[in-house]
């Protein structure tokens, strides 16, 4: 099933499940309550259900055979707001698993930072030689990450705000799952099924500042760290629909234009491959979200190009659907 966390009117964030081919979305604490007089603390937020897990799913479900008998519960999708699946995931990491895109990445990047320098040329020599912004040795031997702003998270339909220290503000189109049953030291071969479900990541990257610390070898900072910054959406399709997360579409549209795109069957790190590294001496929480890192020709600055305020970014992955938001630059005063 596709689960959301949606807004109707000024009521607070409530859990639901698409329906209807999309087209609609049901309530599940409404319809619960509908069906038995009573709320239910495993539907209380989409994150509730990631903890809970089998039994949230199996509730859910009769819920959703029921929906025609609790219409009351149901919206039609036009008229609600949807946010991030988990709005304020407890933990969050992102990867780089897909070696196409860090071998242009980093070779546009590099042409990013020497055209700011006196002498271009000169300036790509000696990153040569120090082996500035190269794919290091260490990508090749485990999946590394760095963490996100969990409370900057927003959904598909939110402007995005471009923040005021950058002029080249940059997409990612990134594949993502969510943690549901928590696990310490799990074992690759098991660690499937700690997923709980699959979404879309929109890591959204001021170029220009990321270039500038980069070098500071701490990872991103700024470069990544803003309002609005990570997207998620449109819902999180849960592992029992996704048979197989590693042969999926992938397409990044900006204005309706094809920018790129790629296939999950790319990833050179699996997402078991994550779990399995990142739960070595540390407990995995329920709600934690992995992203994989931007698909090769997933993102502009591997083609040289970067947005413009008012520019409307589509990300597609198969079976999942579409993350769309439109970048805007705050008036100034």
């Amino acid at each position: 099933m596709k689960l959301v966390t949606f807004q109707s009117g000024r009521g607070g964030p409530r859990s639901g499940v698409l329906i209807d081919g999309g087209r609609k979305v049901l309530d599940l604490q409404a319809a619960h309550r509908h069906r038995y007089d009573k709320r239910s603390s495993m539907l209380a937020s989409v994150l509730a259900m990631a903890a809970t897990g089998d039994a949230a799913l199996e509730l859910a479900g009769k819920l959703i055979k029921g929906a025609s008998r609790s219409k009351s519960a149901t919206h039609p999708l036009a008229e609600v707001k949807l946010l991030a699946p988990i709005p304020a995931p407890p933990q969050m990491r992102d990867f780089l698993c897909f070696e196409k895109h860090l071998l242009q990445a980093f070779g546009a990047a590099r042409k990013v930072r020497a055209a700011n320098s006196p002498d271009p040329e000169a300036a790509i020599r000696e990153m040569d030689a120090k082996g500035i912004l190269m794919v290091p040795e260490v990508w090749y031997e485990r999946p590394i990450f760095y963490h996100p702003n969990r409370l900057n998270v927003v959904g598909t339909g939110c402007d995005i705000q471009w923040p005021a220290f950058s002029t080249l503000l940059d997409f990612e189109l990134e594949f993502g799952c969510y943690i549901g049953k928590p696990g310490r030291d799990i074992p690759k071969s098991r660690a499937r099924e700690h997923i709980f479900g699959y979404t879309i990541f929109n890591d959204v990257s001021a170029r220009d500042e990321q270039m500038k610390e980069m070098p500071g070898q701490l990872g991103p900072g700024k470069g990544k760290d803003f309002d609005t910054g990570n997207v998620l959406g449109p819902c999180l399709v849960t592992a029992d629909e996704m048979t197989n997360p590693y042969k999926l579409k992938m397409e990044a549209r900006v204005n309706g234009e094809r920018w790129g795109g790629g296939n999950t069957s790319e990833m050179h790190w699996k997402f078991e491959d994550c779990i399995a590294h990142a739960s070595r001496s540390e407990t995995m929480v329920s709600g934690e979200f992995f992203g994989s890192g931007t698909v090769g020709t997933g993102c502009g600055i591997e083609q040289m190009r970067f947005l413009k305020p008012g520019d409307v970014v589509e990300l597609e992955v198969e079976g999942i659907g579409i993350l769309r938001n439109r970048f805007v630059k705050p008036a100034t005063a």
